[in-house]
Protein backbone atom coordinates (compact mmCIF):
# COMPACT_ATOMS: atom_id res chain seq x y z
CA UNK A 1 0.00 0.00 0.00
CA UNK A 2 2.36 2.19 1.25
CA UNK A 3 4.27 1.48 -2.17
CA UNK A 4 1.33 2.05 -4.37
CA UNK A 5 0.94 5.91 -2.65
CA UNK A 6 4.84 6.64 -3.76
CA UNK A 7 4.14 5.65 -7.32
CA UNK A 8 0.63 7.72 -7.29
CA UNK A 9 2.33 10.52 -6.00
CA UNK A 10 5.16 10.58 -8.40
CA UNK A 11 2.92 10.22 -11.00
CA UNK A 12 1.77 13.44 -9.93
CA UNK A 13 5.03 15.41 -9.32
CA UNK A 14 5.86 14.27 -12.88
CA UNK A 15 2.55 15.54 -14.48
CA UNK A 16 2.84 18.70 -12.72
CA UNK A 17 5.87 19.22 -13.63
CA UNK A 18 5.18 18.53 -16.99
CA UNK A 19 1.94 20.98 -17.12
CA UNK A 20 4.57 23.81 -15.70
CA UNK A 21 7.09 23.55 -18.49
CA UNK A 22 4.22 23.19 -21.25
CA UNK A 23 3.04 26.81 -19.69
CA UNK A 24 6.34 27.90 -19.43
CA UNK A 25 7.14 27.22 -23.24
CA UNK A 26 3.69 28.90 -24.04
CA UNK A 27 4.56 31.60 -21.33
CA UNK A 28 8.27 32.91 -21.06
CA UNK A 29 8.59 33.78 -17.48
CA UNK A 30 10.72 36.28 -16.30
CA UNK A 31 11.64 34.97 -13.64
CA UNK A 32 13.65 38.07 -12.34
CA UNK A 33 11.50 41.14 -13.32
CA UNK A 34 14.36 44.05 -11.29
CA UNK A 35 16.27 42.69 -14.14
CA UNK A 36 18.06 44.87 -16.80
CA UNK A 37 18.63 43.91 -20.50
CA UNK A 38 20.24 44.83 -23.16
CA UNK A 39 17.94 46.56 -26.03
CA UNK A 40 19.39 46.31 -29.91
CA UNK A 41 20.59 49.22 -31.31
CA UNK A 42 18.69 48.61 -34.66
CA UNK A 43 15.40 48.04 -32.94
CA UNK A 44 15.77 51.49 -31.39
CA UNK A 45 16.38 52.83 -34.81
CA UNK A 46 13.13 51.52 -35.67
CA UNK A 47 11.21 53.28 -33.67
CA UNK A 48 12.01 56.21 -35.68
CA UNK A 49 12.39 58.60 -32.85
CA UNK A 50 15.62 60.43 -32.25
CA UNK A 51 14.80 61.32 -28.90
CA UNK A 52 13.79 58.07 -27.75
CA UNK A 53 17.38 57.01 -29.26
CA UNK A 54 19.09 59.43 -28.11
CA UNK A 55 17.19 58.79 -24.28
CA UNK A 56 18.67 54.76 -24.23
CA UNK A 57 22.38 55.72 -25.84
CA UNK A 58 22.56 57.50 -22.74
CA UNK A 59 21.47 54.27 -20.74
CA UNK A 60 24.37 52.23 -22.89
CA UNK A 61 20.99 50.73 -24.89
CA UNK A 62 19.74 49.35 -21.31
CA UNK A 63 16.40 49.13 -20.19
CA UNK A 64 15.81 52.31 -17.71
CA UNK A 65 12.29 51.10 -16.01
CA UNK A 66 12.71 47.37 -15.65
CA UNK A 67 14.61 47.36 -11.92
CA UNK A 68 12.46 50.47 -10.66
CA UNK A 69 9.55 49.36 -9.63
CA UNK A 70 8.33 52.12 -7.26
CA UNK A 71 9.53 54.72 -10.18
CA UNK A 72 6.93 52.51 -12.64
CA UNK A 73 3.86 52.79 -9.74
CA UNK A 74 4.34 56.57 -9.51
CA UNK A 75 4.52 57.32 -13.33
CA UNK A 76 2.11 55.07 -13.78
CA UNK A 77 -0.05 56.46 -11.65
CA UNK A 78 0.73 60.00 -13.31
CA UNK A 79 -0.23 58.93 -16.79
CA UNK A 80 -3.58 57.29 -15.72
CA UNK A 81 -4.81 60.96 -14.42
CA UNK A 82 -3.64 62.57 -17.25
CA UNK A 83 -6.85 63.88 -17.71
CA UNK A 84 -6.60 65.67 -14.14
CA UNK A 85 -4.25 68.01 -16.94
CA UNK A 86 -6.75 68.26 -19.50
CA UNK A 87 -4.81 65.63 -21.70
CA UNK A 88 -5.87 62.99 -23.63
CA UNK A 89 -5.12 59.86 -21.75
CA UNK A 90 -5.51 58.70 -25.86
CA UNK A 91 -2.47 59.74 -26.50
CA UNK A 92 -0.72 57.43 -23.91
CA UNK A 93 -1.43 53.90 -24.61
CA UNK A 94 -2.96 53.28 -20.98
CA UNK A 95 -4.56 49.87 -21.65
CA UNK A 96 -0.96 48.76 -23.17
CA UNK A 97 0.94 50.26 -20.17
CA UNK A 98 -1.12 48.88 -17.52
CA UNK A 99 -1.43 45.38 -19.09
CA UNK A 100 2.17 45.28 -19.33
CA UNK A 101 2.76 46.51 -15.69
CA UNK A 102 -0.17 43.54 -14.52
CA UNK A 103 1.48 41.03 -15.98
CA UNK A 104 4.73 41.56 -15.11
CA UNK A 105 6.23 38.87 -13.59
CA UNK A 106 5.48 36.58 -16.54
CA UNK A 107 6.88 39.20 -19.20
CA UNK A 108 9.17 37.18 -21.71
CA UNK A 109 12.24 39.75 -21.79
CA UNK A 110 11.10 40.46 -25.44
CA UNK A 111 7.73 41.90 -24.00
CA UNK A 112 9.81 43.46 -21.37
CA UNK A 113 11.83 45.58 -23.78
CA UNK A 114 8.59 46.41 -25.44
CA UNK A 115 7.17 47.37 -21.76
CA UNK A 116 10.12 49.96 -21.30
CA UNK A 117 10.40 51.35 -24.44
CA UNK A 118 6.42 52.17 -24.64
CA UNK A 119 6.82 53.49 -21.25
CA UNK A 120 9.76 55.86 -21.95
CA UNK A 121 7.86 56.68 -25.08
CA UNK A 122 4.91 57.52 -23.01
CA UNK A 123 6.48 59.69 -20.65
CA UNK A 124 8.46 61.64 -23.06
CA UNK A 125 5.06 62.67 -24.95
CA UNK A 126 3.92 63.48 -21.28
CA UNK A 127 6.52 65.73 -20.32
CA UNK A 128 6.44 67.47 -23.46
CA UNK A 129 2.72 68.30 -23.82
CA UNK A 130 2.65 69.04 -19.72
CA UNK A 131 5.30 71.26 -20.31
CA UNK A 132 5.26 73.50 -23.78
CA UNK A 133 1.69 71.99 -24.81
CA UNK A 134 0.14 69.36 -27.21
CA UNK A 135 0.11 71.90 -30.25
CA UNK A 136 2.44 74.57 -31.39
CA UNK A 137 0.41 78.10 -31.29
CA UNK A 138 2.55 79.54 -34.21
CA UNK A 139 1.74 76.31 -36.11
CA UNK A 140 -2.02 77.00 -35.73
CA UNK A 141 -2.64 80.96 -35.85
CA UNK A 142 -1.00 83.58 -37.71
CA UNK A 143 -1.39 86.20 -34.92
CA UNK A 144 0.36 84.28 -32.02
CA UNK A 145 3.42 85.46 -30.96
CA UNK A 146 4.90 83.16 -28.17
CA UNK A 147 8.64 82.64 -27.44
CA UNK A 148 8.58 78.90 -27.64
CA UNK A 149 10.27 77.00 -24.49
CA UNK A 150 13.10 74.88 -24.79
CA UNK A 151 12.36 71.50 -22.90
CA UNK A 152 15.05 68.60 -22.41
CA UNK A 153 13.05 65.72 -22.52
CA UNK A 154 15.39 63.15 -21.88
CA UNK A 155 17.02 65.14 -18.78
CA UNK A 156 14.20 65.68 -17.13
CA UNK A 157 13.22 61.74 -17.35
CA UNK A 158 16.39 61.47 -15.28
CA UNK A 159 15.03 63.08 -12.77
CA UNK A 160 12.03 60.76 -13.12
CA UNK A 161 13.39 57.84 -11.85
CA UNK A 162 13.71 58.19 -8.23
CA UNK A 163 10.43 57.82 -6.65
CA UNK A 164 11.12 60.66 -3.92
CA UNK A 165 11.89 62.98 -6.91
CA UNK A 166 9.02 62.45 -9.12
CA UNK A 167 6.21 64.75 -7.28
CA UNK A 168 8.58 67.55 -7.56
CA UNK A 169 9.59 67.10 -10.95
CA UNK A 170 6.40 66.77 -12.50
CA UNK A 171 5.47 69.60 -10.48
CA UNK A 172 8.07 71.69 -12.27
CA UNK A 173 6.68 71.05 -15.71
CA UNK A 174 3.20 72.39 -15.40
CA UNK A 175 2.49 76.15 -15.37
CA UNK A 176 3.01 77.83 -11.69
CA UNK A 177 0.36 80.37 -12.51
CA UNK A 178 -2.62 80.74 -9.98
CA UNK A 179 -5.00 80.54 -12.87
CA UNK A 180 -3.67 77.39 -14.45
CA UNK A 181 -4.15 75.51 -11.02
CA UNK A 182 -8.03 77.29 -10.42
CA UNK A 183 -8.71 75.96 -14.03
CA UNK A 184 -7.73 72.18 -12.77
CA UNK A 185 -10.09 72.64 -10.01
CA UNK A 186 -12.94 73.88 -12.04
CA UNK A 187 -12.25 70.88 -14.60
CA UNK A 188 -12.58 68.70 -11.29
CA UNK A 189 -15.25 70.55 -9.90
CA UNK A 190 -17.27 70.24 -13.70
CA UNK A 191 -16.50 66.20 -13.11
CA UNK A 192 -18.55 65.79 -10.23
CA UNK A 193 -21.19 67.62 -12.10
CA UNK A 194 -24.33 65.56 -12.96
CA UNK A 195 -24.94 65.11 -16.43
CA UNK A 196 -26.57 68.13 -18.26
CA UNK A 197 -29.87 66.86 -19.48
CA UNK A 198 -31.83 70.48 -20.02
CA UNK A 199 -33.28 70.84 -23.20
CA UNK A 200 -31.93 73.94 -25.33
CA UNK A 201 -33.70 77.07 -23.92
CA UNK A 202 -35.19 79.72 -26.49
CA UNK A 203 -37.53 82.90 -25.72
CA UNK A 204 -40.13 84.90 -27.72
CA UNK A 205 -38.53 87.55 -26.88
CA UNK A 206 -36.47 89.74 -24.17
CA UNK A 207 -37.54 88.58 -20.52
CA UNK A 208 -37.75 91.06 -17.71
CA UNK A 209 -39.13 90.77 -14.04
CA UNK A 210 -42.70 90.27 -13.68
CA UNK A 211 -43.22 88.24 -17.46
CA UNK A 212 -44.88 84.80 -17.76
CA UNK A 213 -43.15 82.47 -20.11
CA UNK A 214 -43.21 78.96 -19.81
CA UNK A 215 -39.10 78.92 -20.99
CA UNK A 216 -38.78 80.34 -17.55
CA UNK A 217 -39.07 76.92 -16.34
CA UNK A 218 -36.13 75.55 -17.81
CA UNK A 219 -34.36 78.68 -17.44
CA UNK A 220 -34.73 78.38 -13.37
CA UNK A 221 -33.51 74.89 -13.81
CA UNK A 222 -30.37 75.55 -15.66
CA UNK A 223 -29.54 78.37 -13.07
CA UNK A 224 -30.28 75.99 -10.01
CA UNK A 225 -28.31 73.37 -12.06
CA UNK A 226 -25.15 76.52 -11.75
CA UNK A 227 -26.42 76.85 -8.59
CA UNK A 228 -26.94 80.59 -9.36
CA UNK A 229 -30.35 79.79 -8.28
CA UNK A 230 -31.30 78.07 -4.61
CA UNK A 231 -33.07 73.99 -5.69
CA UNK A 232 -36.40 74.43 -5.48
CA UNK A 233 -39.11 71.78 -5.72
CA UNK A 234 -41.76 74.36 -7.00
CA UNK A 235 -40.72 75.86 -10.05
CA UNK A 236 -43.75 78.03 -12.11
CA UNK A 237 -43.14 80.03 -14.77
CA UNK A 238 -42.91 83.27 -13.66
CA UNK A 239 -40.01 85.76 -13.59
CA UNK A 240 -39.71 86.23 -9.87
CA UNK A 241 -37.09 88.17 -7.89
CA UNK A 242 -35.33 85.22 -6.97
CA UNK A 243 -34.41 84.26 -10.57
CA UNK A 244 -33.63 88.46 -11.28
CA UNK A 245 -30.79 88.10 -8.51
CA UNK A 246 -29.69 84.85 -10.18
CA UNK A 247 -29.52 85.75 -13.47
CA UNK A 248 -27.37 88.61 -12.55
CA UNK A 249 -25.20 86.52 -10.77
CA UNK A 250 -25.20 84.25 -13.74
CA UNK A 251 -24.48 87.52 -15.99
CA UNK A 252 -21.62 88.40 -14.14
CA UNK A 253 -19.82 85.32 -13.92
CA UNK A 254 -20.36 85.38 -17.79
CA UNK A 255 -19.34 89.16 -18.67
CA UNK A 256 -22.90 89.53 -19.93
CA UNK A 257 -23.93 93.14 -19.22
CA UNK A 258 -25.71 92.51 -15.76
CA UNK A 259 -28.49 94.13 -15.92
CA UNK A 260 -31.20 90.67 -15.03
CA UNK A 261 -32.95 91.22 -18.60
CA UNK A 262 -33.02 87.77 -20.40
CA UNK A 263 -32.09 88.31 -24.14
CA UNK A 264 -29.55 86.44 -26.64
CA UNK A 265 -26.61 86.62 -24.82
CA UNK A 266 -27.70 85.68 -21.52
CA UNK A 267 -29.58 82.55 -23.56
CA UNK A 268 -26.59 81.79 -25.42
CA UNK A 269 -24.40 81.41 -22.16
CA UNK A 270 -27.27 79.08 -20.30
CA UNK A 271 -27.44 77.08 -24.00
CA UNK A 272 -23.83 76.24 -22.77
CA UNK A 273 -24.03 72.04 -21.79
CA UNK A 274 -21.84 71.18 -19.04
CA UNK A 275 -19.47 69.15 -21.82
CA UNK A 276 -18.77 72.01 -23.41
CA UNK A 277 -17.96 74.26 -20.54
CA UNK A 278 -15.30 71.16 -19.70
CA UNK A 279 -13.99 71.86 -23.22
CA UNK A 280 -13.35 75.46 -22.81
CA UNK A 281 -11.75 74.80 -19.42
CA UNK A 282 -9.28 72.03 -21.31
CA UNK A 283 -8.46 74.33 -24.16
CA UNK A 284 -7.53 77.35 -21.82
CA UNK A 285 -5.50 74.44 -20.18
CA UNK A 286 -3.86 74.03 -23.14
CA UNK A 287 -3.04 77.82 -23.77
CA UNK A 288 -1.32 78.50 -20.63
CA UNK A 289 1.17 75.87 -21.09
CA UNK A 290 1.71 78.33 -24.31
CA UNK A 291 1.79 81.31 -22.16
CA UNK A 292 5.11 82.38 -20.94
CA UNK A 293 6.26 80.74 -17.58
CA UNK A 294 7.41 84.09 -15.53
CA UNK A 295 5.69 86.95 -16.28
CA UNK A 296 8.18 89.23 -14.50
CA UNK A 297 7.85 91.05 -11.37
CA UNK A 298 6.23 93.88 -13.06
CA UNK A 299 3.70 93.47 -15.76
CA UNK A 300 0.54 94.98 -17.65
CA UNK A 301 -1.81 91.67 -18.44
CA UNK A 302 -4.89 91.93 -20.97
CA UNK A 303 -6.79 88.87 -21.50
CA UNK A 304 -8.66 89.95 -24.54
CA UNK A 305 -11.92 88.17 -24.19
CA UNK A 306 -12.60 89.76 -20.89
CA UNK A 307 -11.53 93.30 -22.39
CA UNK A 308 -9.58 94.09 -19.51
CA UNK A 309 -6.32 95.21 -18.62
CA UNK A 310 -4.35 94.57 -15.07
CA UNK A 311 -1.39 96.05 -13.92
CA UNK A 312 0.64 93.75 -12.11
CA UNK A 313 3.43 94.65 -8.91
CA UNK A 314 5.12 91.99 -7.26
CA UNK A 315 2.03 89.85 -7.45
CA UNK A 316 -0.59 92.79 -6.24
CA UNK A 317 -3.32 94.65 -8.78
CA UNK A 318 -2.64 97.96 -8.44
CA UNK A 319 -4.21 99.09 -11.42
CA UNK A 320 -7.30 98.01 -13.49
CA UNK A 321 -8.99 99.50 -17.36
CA UNK A 322 -11.67 98.28 -19.70
CA UNK A 323 -10.36 97.60 -22.39
CA UNK A 324 -11.14 97.47 -26.64
CA UNK A 325 -9.91 94.75 -28.77
CA UNK A 326 -9.69 93.93 -32.22
CA UNK A 327 -12.75 92.72 -34.33
CA UNK A 328 -12.57 89.12 -35.53
CA UNK A 329 -11.64 90.35 -38.47
CA UNK A 330 -8.65 92.24 -37.18
CA UNK A 331 -8.00 90.20 -34.19
CA UNK A 332 -6.13 91.17 -31.31
CA UNK A 333 -2.53 89.94 -31.47
CA UNK A 334 -1.81 86.82 -28.80
CA UNK A 335 2.02 88.31 -27.35
CA UNK A 336 4.42 88.88 -24.75
CA UNK A 337 6.66 91.73 -25.22
CA UNK A 338 8.02 94.86 -22.82
CA UNK A 339 7.42 98.56 -22.79
CA UNK A 340 10.06 100.98 -24.44
CA UNK A 341 8.67 104.10 -24.42
CA UNK A 342 5.29 106.56 -24.10
CA UNK A 343 4.39 109.03 -26.74
CA UNK A 344 2.15 111.79 -26.08
CA UNK A 345 0.19 113.31 -28.80
CA UNK A 346 0.85 110.59 -31.22
CA UNK A 347 0.90 111.09 -34.87
CA UNK A 348 -1.14 107.83 -36.50
CA UNK A 349 0.36 106.34 -39.10
CA UNK A 350 -2.70 104.76 -41.52
CA UNK A 351 -2.01 101.09 -41.21
CA UNK A 352 -1.99 98.84 -44.82
CA UNK A 353 -5.27 96.65 -43.36
CA UNK A 354 -7.29 99.83 -42.68
CA UNK A 355 -5.43 101.77 -45.66
CA UNK A 356 -7.34 99.08 -47.90
CA UNK A 357 -10.22 98.88 -46.27
CA UNK A 358 -11.05 102.15 -44.83
CA UNK A 359 -9.98 105.12 -45.89
CA UNK A 360 -8.96 104.03 -49.93
CA UNK A 361 -13.22 103.64 -50.33
CA UNK A 362 -14.15 106.99 -48.28
CA UNK A 363 -11.41 109.40 -49.90
CA UNK A 364 -12.41 107.89 -53.64
CA UNK A 365 -15.46 108.79 -52.76
CA UNK A 366 -14.71 112.23 -51.38
CA UNK A 367 -11.29 113.92 -51.18
CA UNK A 368 -12.06 116.37 -48.59
CA UNK A 369 -11.85 112.82 -46.46
CA UNK A 370 -8.43 113.58 -45.67
CA UNK A 371 -8.71 117.29 -44.40
CA UNK A 372 -12.06 115.97 -42.12
CA UNK A 373 -9.57 113.42 -40.93
CA UNK A 374 -6.71 116.22 -40.45
CA UNK A 375 -4.51 113.58 -42.66
CA UNK A 376 -1.55 114.70 -44.74
CA UNK A 377 -0.27 112.49 -47.61
CA UNK A 378 2.89 111.80 -47.95
CA UNK A 379 5.00 110.33 -50.95
CA UNK A 380 7.71 108.46 -51.12
CA UNK A 381 10.54 111.35 -50.93
CA UNK A 382 8.60 112.89 -48.11
CA UNK A 383 7.03 115.55 -49.79
CA UNK A 384 3.48 116.82 -48.60
CA UNK A 385 0.92 115.62 -51.66
CA UNK A 386 -2.28 118.01 -51.65
CA UNK A 387 -5.24 115.78 -52.09
CA UNK A 388 -6.26 117.33 -55.34
CA UNK A 389 -2.95 115.37 -56.23
CA UNK A 390 -3.15 112.18 -55.20
CA UNK A 391 -3.94 109.22 -57.45
CA UNK A 392 -5.96 107.16 -55.69
CA UNK A 393 -4.73 104.35 -58.03
CA UNK A 394 -0.93 104.26 -56.97
CA UNK A 395 -2.09 104.28 -53.14
CA UNK A 396 0.08 102.28 -51.71
CA UNK A 397 2.84 104.91 -53.22
CA UNK A 398 1.90 107.15 -50.08
CA UNK A 399 2.06 107.67 -46.07
CA UNK A 400 -1.12 108.72 -44.24
CA UNK A 401 -0.62 110.52 -41.29
CA UNK A 402 -2.97 112.14 -39.06
CA UNK A 403 -2.05 114.66 -37.13
CA UNK A 404 -1.90 114.69 -33.36
CA UNK A 405 -5.23 116.26 -30.83
CA UNK A 406 -8.59 114.46 -29.48
CA UNK A 407 -9.62 113.37 -32.59
CA UNK A 408 -6.43 111.24 -33.45
CA UNK A 409 -7.12 107.70 -33.65
CA UNK A 410 -4.91 107.04 -30.93
CA UNK A 411 -6.04 109.73 -28.50
CA UNK A 412 -3.84 111.76 -26.80
CA UNK A 413 -1.05 108.56 -25.29
CA UNK A 414 -0.10 105.92 -27.71
CA UNK A 415 2.26 102.34 -25.35
CA UNK A 416 4.84 101.09 -27.82
CA UNK A 417 6.30 97.96 -27.48
CA UNK A 418 8.41 95.64 -29.88
CA UNK A 419 6.06 93.19 -31.89
CA UNK A 420 5.87 91.67 -34.72
CA UNK A 421 2.45 93.37 -35.50
CA UNK A 422 2.68 96.98 -34.92
CA UNK A 423 0.32 97.01 -32.80
CA UNK A 424 0.04 99.05 -29.33
CA UNK A 425 -1.74 100.08 -26.44
CA UNK A 426 -3.76 104.04 -26.77
CA UNK A 427 -5.94 106.25 -25.94
CA UNK A 428 -9.01 107.08 -28.43
CA UNK A 429 -11.54 109.21 -29.91
CA UNK A 430 -14.08 106.86 -29.31
CA UNK A 431 -14.41 106.77 -25.43
CA UNK A 432 -18.01 105.90 -24.81
CA UNK A 433 -17.25 102.56 -27.00
CA UNK A 434 -16.16 101.75 -23.17
CA UNK A 435 -19.47 101.74 -21.72
CA UNK A 436 -20.36 98.83 -24.09
CA UNK A 437 -20.37 95.17 -22.90
CA UNK A 438 -19.16 93.76 -26.09
CA UNK A 439 -16.00 95.27 -26.67
CA UNK A 440 -14.39 93.81 -29.99
CA UNK A 441 -14.65 96.93 -31.84
CA UNK A 442 -11.14 98.10 -32.98
CA UNK A 443 -8.72 97.42 -36.15
CA UNK A 444 -6.15 94.75 -33.65
CA UNK A 445 -5.03 97.43 -31.32
CA UNK A 446 -5.86 97.52 -27.97
CA UNK A 447 -7.72 100.80 -26.84
CA UNK A 448 -6.98 101.70 -23.16
CA UNK A 449 -9.89 103.41 -21.06
CA UNK A 450 -8.63 106.37 -19.09
CA UNK A 451 -4.67 105.95 -19.78
CA UNK A 452 -3.38 109.33 -18.80
CA UNK A 453 -2.97 107.70 -15.27
CA UNK A 454 -1.81 104.54 -16.22
CA UNK A 455 0.68 106.91 -18.54
CA UNK A 456 1.87 108.57 -15.43
CA UNK A 457 2.18 105.53 -13.11
CA UNK A 458 4.63 103.73 -16.20
CA UNK A 459 6.53 107.08 -16.32
CA UNK A 460 7.25 107.30 -12.63
CA UNK A 461 4.39 109.78 -10.71
CA UNK A 462 6.96 111.25 -8.51
CA UNK A 463 8.69 112.79 -11.80
CA UNK A 464 5.53 113.10 -13.64
CA UNK A 465 3.09 114.89 -11.84
CA UNK A 466 -0.58 114.88 -13.75
CA UNK A 467 0.02 118.72 -14.54
CA UNK A 468 3.20 118.06 -16.46
CA UNK A 469 1.75 115.05 -18.36
CA UNK A 470 -1.25 117.79 -19.51
CA UNK A 471 0.99 121.04 -20.33
CA UNK A 472 2.64 118.96 -23.11
CA UNK A 473 -0.81 117.40 -24.40
CA UNK A 474 -2.24 121.00 -24.26
CA UNK A 475 0.89 122.19 -26.48
CA UNK A 476 0.31 119.70 -29.40
CA UNK A 477 3.62 118.54 -29.39
CA UNK A 478 4.50 115.04 -29.80
CA UNK A 479 6.34 113.88 -27.25
CA UNK A 480 8.33 110.70 -26.97
CA UNK A 481 9.17 109.18 -23.39
CA UNK A 482 11.80 106.12 -22.99
CA UNK A 483 10.11 104.50 -19.60
CA UNK A 484 13.44 103.00 -17.62
CA UNK A 485 11.50 100.43 -15.52
CA UNK A 486 11.00 97.25 -16.95
CA UNK A 487 7.70 96.50 -17.31
CA UNK A 488 6.55 93.75 -19.67
CA UNK A 489 3.20 93.35 -21.77
CA UNK A 490 0.93 89.85 -22.02
CA UNK A 491 -1.97 90.15 -24.40
CA UNK A 492 -3.68 86.70 -23.84
CA UNK A 493 -6.46 84.87 -24.68
CA UNK A 494 -8.33 82.97 -22.04
CA UNK A 495 -12.28 82.19 -21.86
CA UNK A 496 -12.64 80.13 -18.60
CA UNK A 497 -11.22 80.59 -15.14
CA UNK A 498 -12.31 79.91 -11.23
CA UNK A 499 -11.54 83.35 -9.64
CA UNK A 500 -10.58 83.76 -5.87
CA UNK A 501 -13.90 83.04 -4.34
CA UNK A 502 -14.01 79.67 -6.26
CA UNK A 503 -16.72 81.01 -8.57
CA UNK A 504 -16.31 79.79 -12.17
CA UNK A 505 -16.28 82.30 -14.75
CA UNK A 506 -16.64 82.22 -18.45
CA UNK A 507 -16.59 84.74 -21.40
CA UNK A 508 -18.03 84.60 -24.71
CA UNK A 509 -15.25 83.14 -27.34
CA UNK A 510 -14.79 86.25 -29.65
CA UNK A 511 -12.43 84.71 -31.88
CA UNK A 512 -14.26 81.02 -32.18
CA UNK A 513 -10.56 80.07 -31.58
CA UNK A 514 -12.16 77.00 -28.10
CA UNK A 515 -14.18 74.64 -30.66
CA UNK A 516 -11.77 74.19 -33.10
CA UNK A 517 -8.81 73.98 -30.49
CA UNK A 518 -10.43 71.54 -28.56
CA UNK A 519 -11.01 69.15 -31.96
CA UNK A 520 -7.52 69.59 -32.52
CA UNK A 521 -6.48 68.43 -28.75
CA UNK A 522 -8.76 65.03 -29.32
CA UNK A 523 -7.92 64.00 -33.06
Amino acid sequence: MRQFILIRCLVLWLAFGAQASMAGAIFPQNTDPEKILDIDSVFLQKQGNKVLAAFYKQHNNKTVWLNKAQSRKILLSTLNQSAAEGLDPAAFALDSLNRFEASMAALSDAQSIDYDVLLTRKLQRYVWQLSVGVHNPKWLYRDWDLTPKAVDVNKILDGLEKPDAIASQLEKLQPNHAVYQSLKKALQLLNNFPEDTIDCITIPRILYPTDTDSSLIRIKRKLMYWKDLAPSDSIDVTFDHSTFLAVKKFQARHGIRVDGAIGKATVDALNFTRNRRREQIIVNLERWRWFPRDFGPHYVLVNIPDYTLNVIKNTDTVQTRRVVVGVIARKTAVLSSTFNNIILNPTWTVPPTILEEDLLPAAKKKKSYFASKKITIYNSKGGVVSPANWNPDKYKNYRYVQAPGDDNSLGNVKFNFPNHYSVYLHDTNHRDYFNRTFRSLSSGCVRVENPLPLAQYMLGEKKWPMEKICDIIFSGKTTVLPLKEKINIHQLYWTAWMDASGVLQFRQDIYNLDDELYEKLRQ
